[in-house]
């Protein structure tokens, strides 16, 4: 299957050396925003513009598309559904059933497939979710994130003035984590959860009080959270904070039994050195449920609730059957 990538930041890079691994796939153009001339990529992948996209209907089965979830994919997603099958991994949360009638109906129109919202969360931890929630119906969720880096936490820091550089840690509070583990279904507010570090690099000059101040009682970010602000050199940030890692857990407990005798636990968690070139092999694997749904007929939007498992693997089913049952 032929595969093109639609943006090349870090979350493009994830995707070039997941499709580049995979057997059954064919890198067939990295497209840009920028300058093809400026841009240097990993692998010998051409690299042509944005622009140009349309021009290779014929010549590319899936295109996954690697933008930002706030601007780029609720207008990229539903344009290029309208040219070619797509993937994408739009992550705000509630905004995903808005995003996903958007994406239906240019896909349902041009007929082709496109799959939204594909990652660890939403995505693989949507997964958890759901099939804990169908095992064990009579329970309560709990979802950790971290510790790990939040790319639009630390970007958002970055926007305040006087703030050269910053990265943000999200992180699971233990207690709550070992309540959720408890059985005992606790009711957890989003402060008692997890808490937010965040390490600044602070402009020569910059008043240090205000930007802790505005980091601390920023709303839908960090307001409601205990939050703790250190301010580093570059140097100290290039040196300790420049990887993306990341990770987390899903928990639900609840009963069985006619009388809900039994306690029961499932856990789902995964702890991630790269964030994007882990949700990069994610979108992968996706891509190439999408090609398959595609050479089967379907067409419109789908998420990781609508895909087969078996799709998502390069096994055929008795090979599946052999070695993963």
């Amino acid at each position: 299957m032929r595969v093109a990538i639609a943006g090349y930041g870090n979350l493009g890079r994830g995707v070039e050396a997941a499709v580049t691994n995979a057997p059954d796939m064919e890198l067939v153009g990295i497209f840009t925003r920028r300058d093809p001339k400026t841009v240097t990529v990993a692998t010998d992948t051409p690299v042509y513009a944005w622009d140009s996209l349309a021009q290779q209907q014929g010549s590319i089965d899936v295109v996954v598309i690697c933008g930002g979830s706030a601007t780029d994919l609720p207008q990229q997603t539903p344009e290029l559904a309208k040219l070619f099958c797509v993937v994408d991994s739009f992550d705000t949360h509630t905004n995903i059933p808005q995003h996903f009638a958007n994406v239906d109906a240019a896909a349902r129109e041009a007929g082709t497939v496109g799959v939204i919202s594909c990652g660890w969360d939403p995505g693989l931890f949507s997964l958890a979710r759901l099939y804990a929630s169908a095992a064990l119906p009579n329970g309560a969720d709990y979802t950790f994130w971290g510790r790990g880096v939040s790319q639009g936490h630390s970007d958002a820091i970055r926007r305040i003035p006087g703030v050269a550089d910053a990265r943000q840690y999200t992180v699971p509070v233990p207690e709550a984590v070992a309540a959720a583990r408890s059985g005992s279904n606790p009711e957890l507010t989003i402060r008692q959860k997890h808490t937010r570090e965040c390490f600044v690099v602070a402009q020569e000059g910059a008043d240090l009080a205000a930007i802790e101040q505005a980091i601390v009682t920023m709303p839908n970010y960090f307001a409601d959270y205990d939050t703790t602000v250190t301010f580093v050199s570059q140097e100290e940030l290039d040196a300790n904070h420049a990887g993306l890692p990341h990770g987390g857990t899903v928990i639900r407990s609840g009963r069985t039994g006619l009388d809900g005798e039994f306690g029961d636990t499932v856990e789902f968690s995964l702890a991630l050195e790269s964030n994007p070139y882990f949700t990069g092999s994610v979108l992968a694997s996706v891509a190439r449920a999408v090609h398959r749904m595609s050479e089967d007929g379907k067409v419109g939007a789908y998420t990781m609730f609508d895909i087969p498992p078996a799709l998502l693997s390069p096994m055929s089913a008795e090979e599946l059957r052999a070695h993963l049952m």
